[in-house]
């Protein structure tokens, strides 16, 4: 099975993040490498992502006019600071490289775990 993880936080880890110095950062990237390397076996792609202020969103408006907007377009609580396609037996063992990130990665501690279509 293939599935997209999702590594989120809420708005005070992001800037929580935002007020680190480049060298605390870098800690924290570290961290999140070694993981990365650890799990090198399940991993097919992944990256981390910039914070949200610097997205565009392209949409639909009224009668199908495009809209070109700053920041996400879905608007929620939690942000998303990268992802990574997985490719594991089944979901429980998707759940396993979930846990093993939210317990060694000191930020972004949620993960969505998303099955890919088609995998």
């Amino acid at each position: 099975m293939k599935y997209f993880l999702l590594f989120c936080a809420p708005p005070e880890e992001l800037a929580a993040w935002l007020a680190m110095s480049e060298e605390e950062r870098n800690q924290v990237r570290a961290k999140s490498g070694q993981w990365m390397a650890e799990h090198q076996a399940y991993l097919r792609h992944d990256n981390g992502l910039h914070p949200p202020h610097t997205v565009t969103s392209v949409h639909a408006g009224a009668g199908g006019q495009l809209l070109v907007t700053d920041g996400p377009f879905l608007e929620g609580t939690e942000v998303i600071g990268g992802y990574a396609e997985i490719e594991v037996a089944d979901l429980d063992e998707a759940l396993q490289l979930a846990k093993k990130w939210t317990s060694s990665v000191p930020i972004y501690h949620v993960v969505e775990i998303w099955p890919l279509l088609g995998a």
